[in-house]
């Protein structure tokens, strides 16, 4: 495998500054970029029986910048497993990779519509019968194969939008039972998909910079076979898509002037985190409230009152997860603990953090809307 690929780990430097480095925890940073929307392509023929598909996604090169790896069938590690796939996601200073998995159930992908019955949420492609899987056809492309049904899947996100969070990116969270399933027992991809990952990154034709949103080789029906009958062209980029210069982020996660507006679905009014890097609660500059100033003198009063509430709440909400920061901080200095762990504390406080803020605005973004409708 290629030194250059970022397929482990980039942790968070303490004063925000983001360098590259490797561990365990299964997660690739991109520092600033945005991953190009999803590019339109047609499922080539599953091989056979026992087969299920993986989608294609964009893998990142620390030098070369995004790669497709082109969706495939792919045989799982023993019957009964379903594969979760991989997904981008924004966290505040950087874009986030969570590597997909083989388990019992289909977990969160970040809402993002892969096709081919991954519509954002769960899997609506098969399902499996003892240690037989039954294909439903109205979503694969399946011949000779016997166990079939037809059922229709309704899409309602048609946007081939590649990240979730973050500005034009997908809002999403997990769902309760996901939260569960993430807990399951997991498999990592086999062997032979890290090799189909692998023969990705040395194909220049599936580099972004070559094919600018439009691979040649967008799925494939076995792993690792990029010719032949069986390979499939994609054909177009996604309909939104940007060259790398314009999907650029700043390091607090605001908007540049030439990142597409937001999808369907989200509103420019939503504010994005105050906090950008912040990694904790007090590093966060106080929230702005907007003051009330309608002419009605008791609607005013009554919006003031529930503005406090809310700023009382947030503030609360703001000291306890500092509380519990600071308990784990002190923790680590009873454990002793390295300066890895150190990081990947560091790294998950930033990510509360974040995602609080992200939960703040949007309950004072609910409050001002409603406020607007009573005027």
């Amino acid at each position: 495998m290629s030194k250059r690929l970022l397929f482990s780990a980039m942790l968070l430097a303490l004063m925000g500054i983001v360098m590259p480095s490797r561990s365990s925890a299964g997660i690739i940073f991109s520092i600033g970029i945005a991953p190009p929307p999803l590019p339109v392509y047609e499922q080539p023929v599953c091989p056979g029986a026992g087969y299920l598909w993986t989608p294609g996604y964009w893998a990142y090169d620390d030098v070369e910048g995004y790669f497709w790896v082109p969706g495939t069938w792919v045989l799982p590690p023993e019957p009964g497993l379903l594969w979760t796939p991989g997904w981008w996601g924004w966290e505040g200073a950087v874009f986030v990779f969570h590597h997909g998995y083989w388990g019992p159930h289909v977990g969160f992908y970040g809402g993002i519509n892969y096709g081919f019955g991954y519509t954002g949420f769960g899997y609506e492609g098969g399902y499996w019968r003892g240690h037989d899987f039954f294909y439903n056809r109205s979503v694969n492309h399946v011949v000779h194969i016997t166990n079939v049904y037809n059922k229709t899947v309704v899409v309602h996100n048609h946007e081939r939008v590649a990240y979730n969070g973050g500005a034009g990116g997908l809002n999403a969270r997990p769902s309760h039972e996901e939260e569960q399933w993430s807990h399951e027992r997991h498999i990592e991809r086999t062997s032979v998909q890290t090799e189909h990952l692998e023969h990705a990154s040395r194909n220049r034709e599936l580099f972004e910079s070559a094919n600018h949103g439009r691979p040649a080789i967008a799925a494939t029906s076995k792993p690792g076979e990029f010719s032949g009958h069986g390979a499939v062209k994609a054909k177009q980029a996604g309909p939104s898509y940007r060259p790398p210069t314009a999907r650029t982020v700043n390091a607090g996660g605001a908007r540049s002037e030439n990142v597409r507006p937001p999808e369907r679905g989200q509103s420019e009014n939503v504010r994005p985190p105050q906090g950008g890097n912040a990694a904790h609660p007090n590093q966060l500059p106080a929230r702005q409230y907007s003051a009330p100033n309608t002419g009605n003198a008791k609607l005013d009063q009554r919006y003031q009152q529930q503005q406090q509430k809310l700023q009382s709440r947030q503030d609360q909400e703001r000291r306890n997860l500092q509380q519990k920061q600071e308990q784990e901080h002190q923790s680590l200095d009873q454990r002793r603990a390295s300066d890895a762990q150190r990081q990947r504390v560091e790294q998950k406080h930033q990510q509360q953090t974040h995602q609080m803020e992200q939960r703040h605005a949007q309950q004072q973004h609910q409050m001002e809307q409603k406020q607007q409708k009573k005027r």
